[in-house]
């Protein structure tokens, strides 16, 4: 049984799929990124192991990612629905880590 939106329950069976599976379904509402920028505080060493953590990135994605934030002072770690970008920026500040939600265009 599988709760409704409107407070009832689903007797059919739902399928649980991983979330890069539903954003590629869900176009209209993924354009939306995660941005983490520069910062004075946080080292190299720990934002690699914030996007390893969080994010479960390889070791050479959370690299490249957190050069990319130091060199170009920015860098997109994620991306899909509105939703799911602002979870993810709450996540990154839970971390102390600067980080912004934004439209893709």
């Amino acid at each position: 049984m599988y709760p409704l939106h409107n407070g009832g329950v689903s007797s059919t069976e739902t399928e649980v799929r991983p979330r890069e599976e539903l954003a590629e379904e869900v176009l209209p509402d993924t354009p939306w990124i995660t941005i983490v920028w520069n910062d004075p505080v946080n080292l190299m060493s720990y934002v690699t192991y914030v996007f390893m953590t969080y994010f479960h990135y390889s070791r050479e994605k959370a690299e490249k990612l957190m050069t990319d934030v130091h060199v170009e002072g920015r860098a997109v770690v994620s991306a899909g629905t509105r939703e799911e970008m602002e979870r993810d920026v709450t996540a990154m500040h839970s971390f102390g880590l600067w980080a912004t939600v934004s439209k893709n265009e």
